[in-house]
């Protein structure tokens, strides 16, 4: 089974209706209609009585205005099952072919076959055009691993261009002391040439929404010593991308590399975005008992039982003997799974569509499913869109502010 999630797009979504679905007259809905010269008909007083309980009573043709006063005189129960009735009427019409289409001469339909191939054609292009933007952001992003890590200082120039920037994001930003007139131990200064960023990438996920609702105290431990976050796109035509997270050596995994590839559908969803298809996750190497995704609980259990055994006589009797209860105790370990970050890197697996055809998947559970590959596709969206392309926005707070008040961060 495959879970299908549009992506968000920052353009508009309002399309031209296909020609299908397209009538080729407005229908005359609320239009301005003559009176019908037909009188009315007076029906017995009697029959209309006995038929109120079972027909709906709808406005007579000789009142004025069909289209406004007719509609507006029914009641609200009856101006429901109206609207409920040509709901459904238009609903069963909508993707169904009026004929059009193939009503279309050979040279038409080999037309509109070149424009689905050029539309695959532009989907190779955006991927083209992610890659190529990720080689110029290179450059940018090993200088901030640089910065963070305090591998290199930064220059005058490159706090010059922050604060005119902190200036124009914020009217009362007061610039910082320079270096000359801030106390700064000799020592200290000669170990660290650039003292870099504690805690970096740990401070910008924990001011994510999302994500911050997944980290835990234990996780924190190991996410300070996290020193990068990075995106990359597959080569190929496989459509989709990989992040990739790198860590110092730390106490609880060896691995310095964790990643999660998210794979997109070859085919574009319906207004244009990109469809997700599946997440893969990687193997995380755990020291011993330092597995952040479990919990471990150890308990004494003390040993009830009773020895039985047989004892075999001379002449071939047997006699079943008993040993009294040992008293002794043993040690049980117990392991359960437990909320974490690092879950993230064993992305939900969804059934198989034959499971769900035959009904061994429950509903509730199906439903719990298709909310956590939903969450997950869209932290792993904005750890790719917003995260890591403006992570410094995210360490300061910057980013959860301007989202908060409705404005955006793109």
């Amino acid at each position: 089974m495959s879970t299908n999630v549009n992506i968000p797009s920052s353009q508009s979504s309002i399309t031209a209706p296909t020609p299908q679905n397209t009538p080729l007259t407005a229908a005359p809905i609320n239009q301005q209609l003559s009176r019908p010269t037909v009188p009315d008909i007076q029906e017995n007083e009697d029959e209309d009585d006995e038929d109120d309980d079972d027909e709906l009573s709808l406005p007579r043709a000789g009142n004025n205005n069909v289209g406004q006063a007719g509609v507006s005189g029914l009641g609200p129960e009856q101006h429901a099952i109206l609207t409920q009735l040509v709901q459904g009427k238009l609903s069963g019409l909508i993707g169904k072919s009026s004929g059009y289409i193939e009503s279309l001469p050979v040279e038409v339909k080999r037309n509109i076959e070149a424009l689905i191939g050029v539309q695959s054609d532009y989907i190779k292009l955006q991927k083209e055009h992610k890659k190529e933007y990720m080689a110029l952001f290179t450059p940018l992003f090993d200088r901030r691993v640089a910065i963070i890590s305090g591998i290199s200082a930064p220059t005058e120039d490159e706090i010059k261009a922050g604060e005119e920037q902190s200036a124009k994001d914020d009217p009362d930003y007061t610039p910082l002391p320079s270096l000359s007139a801030t106390a700064i131990s000799p020592s200290l200064s000669a170990a660290n040439p650039g003292m870099g960023i504690p805690e970096f990438w740990l401070t910008a996920l924990r001011n994510h929404i999302g994500i911050s609702e997944l980290v835990t105290d234990r996780d924190a431990e190991a996410l300070k010593q996290l020193t990068d976050i990075r995106v990359s796109y597959p080569s190929g035509e496989q459509l989709g991308f990989r992040i990739h997270f790198y860590f110092a050596p730390n106490d609880y995994f060896t691995d310095k590399e964790l990643t999660k590839t998210y794979i997109y559908k070859d085919d574009l969803g319906y207004e244009g975005d990109f469809v997700y298809e599946r997440a893969e996750g990687c193997k995380i190497h755990w020291k011993e008992d330092k597995d952040l995704t479990k919990s471990f609980e150890i308990k004494k259990q003390r040993n009830k039982s009773k020895w039985f055994f047989l004892v075999f006589l001379s002449g071939g009797d047997m006699e079943l003997k008993t040993l009294p209860d040992t008293n002794r105790t043993r040690l049980i370990r117990k392991v359960m799974n437990v909320d974490s970050f690092f879950n993230f890197f064993s992305p939900p697996v969804p059934p198989s569509e034959e499971d769900i055809e035959n009904g061994n998947v429950d509903d509730e559970v199906l439903e719990d499913l298709e909310d956590r590959l939903e969450l997950d596709y869209q932290i792993g969206e904005d750890l790719k869109e917003r995260v890591v392309p403006k992570a410094v926005d995210y360490f300061t707070g910057k980013a959860p502010r301007i989202r908060r008040y409705g404005l955006g961060i793109r």
